[in-house]
């Protein structure tokens, strides 16, 4: 049986990485392949549970290590239980959230040190690479405006929505960093298009670097 593919989804609050991770699960769907949409954190039960410990705020006085490690116990249970085996039942995974946003929110923001968070990052996804990293670039103060009006009425912001503009600032500055640090795995693309034509050129991206039939 063939392998799946890897795919991740990262970038700023609002940028629209749970919708285009519907729209290219679609998109898999009708070219006859069949993917696992999740995200990160969460994914698996277990997983769940911790992101709402860390949206919820109520883990942040303990600082970013302790965050960074809560984010990494959440990641090995949903490798294990949805993405690995996923991946090797032939399916494709589309994630939105991986690795980047450790690296990004703990590391850059963090401060964590950056030989730390790799050896973290080493045991923790235990060689499972994406084979392809799409970032969603948006100036953050549309993505925050955008996930404001997408807020239930009476919700407050989550852990990192609460954040002031110059720490969403350096979030894409460190995104766009990651991207150019590495070409052969990741894609910029421009989120201020509409969602279906964020949608198309996400596409596009997937059939060439994936090698998918262009008739897909």
């Amino acid at each position: 049986m063939t392998t799946g593919r890897f795919i991740t989804l990262e970038g700023g609050e609002g940028a629209g990485k749970s919708t285009l991770a519907r729209a290219l699960a679609a998109r898999l769907e009708a070219a006859g392949i069949r993917s696992e949409l999740t995200r990160e954190p969460g994914g698996s039960p277990k997983a769940e549970a911790i992101r709402e410990a860390i949206l919820s705020g109520r883990v942040k006085h303990h600082g970013p290590f302790v965050e960074a490690l809560m984010f990494s116990a959440a990641r090995i249970d949903h490798i294990d239980r949805r993405i690995r085996p996923a991946l090797a039942h032939g399916d494709w995974v589309i994630c939105d959230r991986f690795i980047d946003s450790t690296r990004v929110y703990q590391g850059t923001l963090g401060r964590i040190d950056p030989n730390l968070l790799a050896e973290l990052e080493r045991v923790t996804i235990d060689g499972l690479t994406p084979d392809l990293t799409l970032i969603l670039d948006l100036d953050p103060r549309v993505g925050l405006a955008r996930a404001s009006r997408r807020r239930a009425p009476g919700e407050g912001k989550d852990r990192f929505e609460g954040e002031a503009l110059t720490f969403h600032r350096k979030l894409r500055a460190a995104y766009l960093a990651i991207a150019e640090a590495e070409p052969e795995r990741c894609s910029v693309l421009d989120a201020t298009l509409s969602p279906e034509e964020l949608a198309q050129a996400a596409w596009a991206v997937v059939r060439e670097r994936l090698q998918l039939n262009q008739d897909a």
